[in-house]
């Protein structure tokens, strides 16, 4: 089999042990050896023709290229553009399989124009960070290892394919599996029904093979899903200001199965940001509508949670901050995506199949590939500042709240300065915009028209998980008088709904008027 030609690009001076390093890597590696074949201009032949037609020549001539970035914009020509970013722009256009390797995490020390070519290489090309040369050589064994595996030269053994030997069908908790196939019967038309044997359901999802479970049944369906995996949670945090620190207003972690996760993560989020109700026009049930839409909130956690890569010991994390949400997950885009892509709609290329697949039948993805799009488009919808993407450490999505005002200053005259995008940085600010309602315990009473039960609450409010409900929403509404049951002696009972007291009326009537 003819080997691969791999073009390495950089500026040669800043970057010459990594280069060697690199080329001696690709000569020497037992695996990679076999297939690919490393090219650098200084290990070429002395050549008549000028310099710059050998190299792009040997662009032309190469299966993949890597680019290394750094300090230094090197050589400028006539134009002022440097070989390196000549060689990037050319193996753009002729869509070649690329890499970019970033060294250092400041950008202070960066000349203009290598900030401003690294900048560009962001926006069309996944990227990774190192520091030393050992760092640049593991990245480049899981980036090569990984084009195999998506050439069909390895064979794939994804985490959630991959069967768990320690587990039993023990471990599957079959309520967790009926639930799923009421809901996925009713979502996708799923063929099973209720009371069906868990290992004829598991296997109709290629989650059992030979009678082995894989993670991806554990992740889904397990009674205790991280004792397999301990990293498979979400960490949920909310700050007043724009950065991490403490005291930190209300943090969790949240465990269970997938389902469970993606769930309360997004009920978390939205009984934080801020909701306004519109007229009741055309039923008893005034609409809601969040700063954030909910879909936004929820694609981009189903995205971090389906997408993991769940072999590393760092969790999903959703973070709200006074400007914006970010939520991140452990791993990185595929090798066949870029962050222009995910703007747009694309193909999609799960990380962990299975799993997208599972949520895919519950609902929680309405098509693959469309996910990031969509957050696109519903954030321009409803306002925001575009989202943004940092593959800095893992993967990681920034979407924007609506501006904020600034103390002292009139609505919508907030500035723009520094890395926080839509607010100014100084002085005090007011997160809430007027109209709006951000404390729990108030959308719950702004919802409730008449009597209700516990779940049409919480379908009003858009809100899935029913304890994380019942523990931020309605008992301390009810501690606080507000809202009462109306069969107080029989608490538990399956006729049980909710009304507004006296002081509950009162309280919308005042909330309705802002």
């Amino acid at each position: 089999m003819e080997k691969q030609k791999v073009f390495i690009s950089s500026v040669q001076k800043e970057f010459k042990e990594e280069r060697l390093a690199l080329y001696n890597h690709f000569l020497s590696d037992a695996l990679l050896s076999s297939f690919f074949e490393p090219i650098l201009f200084e290990k070429l032949p002395a050549n008549s023709q000028a310099p710059n037609k050998v190299y792009l020549d040997e662009v032309a001539n190469s299966k993949v290229y890597v680019v290394l970035l750094g300090v230094d914009y090197g050589f400028e020509d006539e134009n002022g553009v440097s070989p390196t970013e000549l060689e990037y722009n050319y193996a753009k256009k002729l869509h070649k399989k690329s890499f970019a390797f970033i060294k250092g995490m400041s950008a202070l020390e960066r000349h203009p124009k290598e900030q401003a070519f690294i900048r560009k290489v962001q926006d069309h090309r996944s990227y990774k960070r190192f520091e030393t040369t050992d760092e640049l050589i593991s990245e480049i064994n899981k980036s090569f290892v990984g084009l195999l595996k998506q050439q069909g030269t390895l064979q794939k053994s994804d985490f959630d394919t991959a069967i768990n030997p320690l587990a039993t069908i023990e471990d599957i908790d079959g309520e967790k599996v009926n639930t799923f196939i009421n809901i996925a019967r009713a979502k996708r038309g799923f063929p099973l029904r209720e009371g069906t044997p868990v290992t004829k359901v598991l296997s109709h999802l290629n989650m059992l093979v030979k009678d082995q479970l894989t993670n991806s049944a554990l992740l889904a369906f397990g009674v205790d899903p991280q004792k397999f995996t301990p990293s498979a949670i979400v960490k949920c945090a909310h700050f007043h200001g724009f950065k991490v620190e403490k005291p930190i207003p209300d943090h969790r972690v949240i465990k269970n199965d997938v389902f469970t996760q993606v769930d309360e993560a997004i009920d978390f989020v939205l009984s934080k940001i801020s909701v306004s109700v519109g007229q009741r026009s055309e039923s008893n049930q005034a609409p809601i509508k969040y700063e954030i839409p909910r879909a936004v909130v929820a694609e981009a956690i189903v995205n971090a949670i389906a997408h993991r890569e769940y072999n590393s010991n760092g969790s999903v994390q959703v973070m709200l901050f006074a400007n914006r949400l970010e939520i991140s997950n452990p791993g990185s885009l595929t090798p066949e995506l870029s962050l222009e892509k995910l703007k747009t709609d694309h193909s999609s290329y799960p990380t962990n199949p299975r799993l997208a697949e599972v949520l895919y039948q519950a609902g929680y993805i309405e098509r693959f590939g469309t996910g990031t799009e969509e957050i696109f488009r519903l954030s321009k919808e409803a306002g925001l500042k575009e989202p943004e993407f940092d593959l800095e450490e893992g993967f990681k999505i920034i979407i924007w709240r609506p501006v904020v005002p600034v103390a002292g200053q009139a609505t919508g005259q907030a500035t723009t300065t520094g890395v926080l995008g839509n607010v100014q940085t100084t002085g005090q600010v007011t997160v809430q915009a007027t109209g709006q309602v951000s404390n729990p315990v108030h959308k719950a009473v702004l919802v409730i028209n008449g009597e209700l039960k516990r779940n049409e609450i919480q379908e009003a409010l858009e809100l899935k998980h029913r304890d994380y409900f019942m523990e931020s929403y309605l008992k301390p509404a009810m501690e606080q008088g507000y809202i009462e049951q109306t069969i107080p002696d029989k608490p538990t009972s399956p006729n049980q709904k909710y009304r507004l007291t006296e002081k509950g009326l009162k309280l919308k009537k005042e909330l309705e008027n802002n």
